[in-house]
């Protein structure tokens, strides 16, 4: 049995090396690391990026595949649920970093099951979403910069980079934490995730402003 740890590698702010790495840290025991970079999440399903054909030809029954959350996997919710019932299906147990979750087909329990299915298809969703929402606040905030005299002052740099943006947002959708442990998690002070969380458009268009 092996387990395989996955990561798609969007920004330059992002490392295959550091998801790794926080995988180990948090107790899993890895035997391969696969990753995809440059690749969106929105408009590429899993099993169209090179590393992620490789899963499904590589995993099979009694395998465990990492990922640090579902949105690794993908931000279309179809094509995330998809893949995650198809490795089930395979008997291939799924866990993600953030909260610890585990997917598999162990359980025949119709109402087990029925959690399971919700849990997955509201993560899923969450990935969507969190994604739309971040594509139109980048548009908003493009939008806004052209409009706007380029030799404008442009405000005080951001405090937080785009990982950051998007990691603290992904945990706030999750509602598993609450503002100090996320600003733990993604390494900002708390003031710093609550000013995201209250208006991501704004922070969203800061980063924008400053080309991050």
């Amino acid at each position: 049995m092996t387990t395989i740890f996955y990561a798609r590698v969007s920004t330059t702010d992002q490392t295959i090396d550091h998801q790794a790495q926080q995988a180990r840290a948090e107790g899993f025991e890895i035997d391969e690391v696969l990753a995809d970079e440059g690749v969106s999440g929105v408009s590429t399903k899993l099993a169209e990026r090179t590393q992620g054909r490789r899963l499904f030809d590589m995993l099979r029954k009694g395998d465990t595949l990492v990922v640090r959350w579902v949105d690794r996997l993908g931000r279309n919710y179809i094509d995330v649920v998809d893949t995650i019932r198809e490795f089930m299906r395979r008997g291939v147990v799924i866990r993600t970093g953030i909260n610890k979750m585990t997917f598999d087909g162990a359980t025949t329990d119709p109402m087990q099951m029925a959690v399971r299915d919700a849990l997955i298809g509201f993560m899923a969703a969450t990935a969507q979403a969190q994604a739309e929402a971040t594509k139109d606040a980048q548009k908003a905030g493009i939008a806004h910069t052209k409009a706007s005299d380029q030799t404008a002052y442009r405000g005080r740099k951001p405090s937080f980079t785009r990982k950051q943006f998007t990691e603290a947002l992904a945990l706030a959708n999750q509602g598993a934490m609450n503002t100090s442990q996320i600003a733990k998690e993604v390494g900002l002070q708390r003031m710093a995730v609550t000013r995201i969380i209250l208006n991501p458009a704004n922070a969203e268009q800061q980063l924008a402003t400053w080309g991050l």
